[in-house]
């Protein structure tokens, strides 16, 4: 695995620039790499993928501010009371921001783009080189950009590029980065750049309200709220114990593309730890004077009236759910039934998991849940 030095000079190479911005992507940088020299046990391809990884993200950083050195006025763009997707995942939180991405009427960070947003979409005549126009990338045995190469993507790669993301780690086991995250990182400036990423894909088009989402931002949920104050939050709910595993069986199939060989129970651990404290900082977050700026669903409800949910929703915003968004949500949501993954069958004792441990950690977010979402009809 390259240096620090050597991947920030591969990116200047790469684009024939120099300025990287602020410095508050390097601490997360050196972290990364040093953990995945020690730690993460990656074999050629594996260690080929992640550099590539990493140099592309220097590379976006590099002409992020470019852009900005040539066309300051893009620090004007406005980006007004986000509405932001976050919870646990498997909670039907992707099905969710799906349907929300039908809405003709707002901007939502979409696949093709997340990794690469530069050049600003508005500036690319014709069609954008970025869109796939194969299957895409396949990681484990999933395909990564999916069909809808058109729709929303988590925020993980935008975090990327200040490199502290939970991106990270669903490719390689990296223990001393992952507590790092967790633990000492300060995320706000890596909010601070995704914000200043998404002037970037905003400029030249009309202002629209952003549709955002991440199960990983409950993690983080302080800096969020300082670089976004005005922002709604929408949080999708379930048993955990009927996706801590599934979650965990994911980052194996990944990990287990890059590396020699894979500690299952670790994975386990590292859920467990990593979600149960995400939700003790969300409930903590809400305490603290924000419940007013949540809406909840179940995902049982999401699962048997998804276009209600989002009528409910939009009535919580104060905002109209027209015609056309109603007839692009029912379409997307009748041919996404026929493309949905299977329940995850992986045995809980290969991860080291055992729920009758692992239910006491989330005793208090799965009873605060029933109550947040005691207006579902589920």
């Amino acid at each position: 695995m390259a240096t620090a030095v050597e991947v920030m000079d591969e990116a200047r190479a790469q684009t024939g620039l120099n300025d990287f911005g602020d410095d508050s992507f390097q601490e997360g940088l050196d972290i990364l790499l040093s953990s995945l020299q020690k730690e993460a046990r990656l074999h050629d391809r594996g260690q080929a993928f992640l550099q590539h990884r990493i140099v592309g993200y220097l590379s976006q950083r590099l002409q992020v501010e470019d852009w900005y050195r040539r066309h300051p006025e893009i620090d004007h763009v406005p980006i007004t009371a986000p509405l932001i997707g976050l919870g646990l995942p498997r909670t039907g939180s992707t099905a969710l921001s799906a349907l929300l991405a039908q809405d003709p009427d707002v901007r939502y960070l979409r696949k093709w783009e997340s990794s690469q947003p530069c050049p600003p979409p508005s500036t690319v005549p014709g069609a954008d080189p970025r869109i796939p126009t194969d299957k895409g990338e396949m990681v484990g045995t999933r395909y990564h950009v999916p069909t809808d190469t058109h729709g929303p993507m988590e925020c993980h790669e935008l975090m990327a590029l200040d490199f502290k993301s939970h991106l990270f780690q669903s490719f390689a086991e990296i223990p001393s980065y992952s507590t790092w995250l967790v633990q000492r990182a300060d995320l706000t400036p890596t909010y601070r750049y995704q914000r200043r990423a998404m002037k970037l894909l905003q400029w030249g088009e009309p202002e629209r309200p952003w549709r955002l989402k991440c199960p990983s931002h409950v993690l983080w949920l302080d800096a969020l709220d300082t670089v976004f104050p005005d922002a709604r939050f929408v949080m999708t709910h379930r048993d955990p114990t009927d996706v801590i595993l599934s979650v965990a069986d994911l980052y194996a199939d990944i990990i287990g593309s890059f590396s020699t060989e894979i500690d299952r129970p670790y994975i386990g651990r590292l859920n467990v730890e990593h979600w149960s404290l995400g939700m003790q900082r969300a409930l903590q977050f809400r305490a603290d004077g924000a419940e007013s700026r949540f809406y909840d669903i179940d995902f049982r409800a999401m699962q048997a009236d998804p276009i209600g949910e989002v009528t409910d929703l939009y009535a919580w915003l104060g905002a109209p759910v027209g015609a056309e968004f109603t007839a692009r949500m029912q379409s997307w949501w009748t041919h996404a039934a026929a493309e949905r993954e299977p329940s995850s069958h992986a045995d809980p004792h290969a991860f080291g998991i055992d729920f009758d441990e692992v239910r006491p950690r989330f005793a208090r977010y799965v009873d605060s849940a029933r109550r947040w979402t005691a207006h579902s009809n589920c």
